[in-house]
């Protein structure tokens, strides 16, 4: 879920003792639920100790995401930008919110957002319990009231009765906010070909995969200078030379540090063959475009990160990087009737 307008106006207002517990220490969840299986090479799931996983609060939180009751005209949900079939992502540039207002923002995906260490492109939310109040109080998304919304659900008794299994109370914001990070934080992606050639089946990637791959971690393109790690991301903000001026400033809106601007979170690159268009602001509609963007070196910009540069590659080059990131697809996660509605 995406950042509009007022954010700062949102964090300057929230009372802090509301989202503190949730910053406390940490607990790992058990293995034991299906929902909590952990591929192969990825670390556990921190689950705070205030919000510890469930059943009941899992099935409280998938409800509440797929359901428009969240937004003030009942027209979209979580879901509405964030598919299951398309990583929880969208297909859109930017994703319209309440009452048709156009967003400002490309939705990212959320498989894998429990590993986030701050969450938005600009990184100015600490927790996914936060997050979830963002959409929600943003005129250009839900344009609403967390406390309305509550008020709302009491009056349903199924939502009554689901509030008390998960979290002994009725619905309020503790409950909406912490069932949907539960929710949330089971949108685990890591079964692609890349993950299976990974551990050990050595048939999963094609050869064009291949050579994909070695362009990719080679010094050559410097890719995994920033897309590293299991998640295929080392979360850090960077300027990619989208352009010579940013009407979108990115992190620079948060600490008013010129240096930060033009410059986002770091997106992971897994299942990216579906979240498309692609940036900050779904300005390019097609990997091989990325690809284009990033062998010409970018755009002039100050901020600018050193490791994007002219790559010079062949055609058939950038033929076998855009197969290797359809490689990092995880049908298994897209097409999981678990996660849908």
């Amino acid at each position: 879920m995406k950042l509009k307008t007022g954010i700062r106006i949102f964090l300057l207002a929230m009372p802090v003792f509301f989202f503190y517990s949730c910053q406390k220490d940490h607990i790992n969840a058990t293995v034991e639920n299906p929902l909590l299986k952990i591929p192969k090479g990825f670390p556990s799931v921190e689950w705070p100790s205030d919000n510890a996983f469930t059943q009941e609060r899992w099935e409280l939180g998938k409800k509440l995401f797929f359901d428009p009751i969240l937004s003030k005209d009942s027209s979209i949900s979580c879901a509405s930008c964030h598919l299951p079939s398309l990583a929880f992502s969208d297909d859109q540039p930017t994703s319209t919110g309440a009452f048709n207002r156009p967003g400002t923002r490309n939705a990212p995906t959320l498989g894998n957002v429990a590993y986030q260490p701050y969450y938005l492109r600009e990184g100015s939310v600490p927790t996914l319990e936060m997050q979830v109040l963002v959409p929600i109080q943003e005129q250009n998304e839900f344009a609403h009231n967390i406390v309305d919304i509550a008020e709302e659900l009491k009056a349903i008794k199924t939502y009554v009765d689901l509030s008390k299994s998960a979290y002994n109370r009725e619905p309020d914001a503790f409950v909406i906010t912490r069932a949907i990070a539960t929710f949330e934080r089971t949108l685990i992606s890591g079964n692609s070909a890349y993950d299976q050639f990974l551990n050990g089946n050595e048939t999963a990637l094609s050869e064009s995969q291949k050579r994909g791959m070695d362009l990719f971690f080679s010094e050559k393109t410097n890719c995994s200078q920033c897309h590293s790690g299991f998640n295929l991301t080392n979360y850090n903000f960077e300027n990619n030379g989208l352009y010579e001026t940013y009407l979108d400033i990115g992190r620079e809106r948060i600490t008013n540090n010129p240096d930060d601007n033009g410059r986002f979170k770091i997106p992971s690159l897994r299942n990216i063959e579906l979240t498309g268009p692609y940036m900050h602001d779904g300005s390019i509609s097609t990997l091989e475009t990325v690809i284009e963007h990033y062998n010409s070196g970018g755009k002039s910009h100050h901020n600018k990160s050193p490791f994007i540069k002219e790559l010079n590659l062949s055609p058939q080059q950038k033929e076998d990087m855009v197969e290797f990131l359809i490689s990092l697809t995880d049908y298994s996660f897209c097409n999981n009737p678990v996660f849908s509605y």
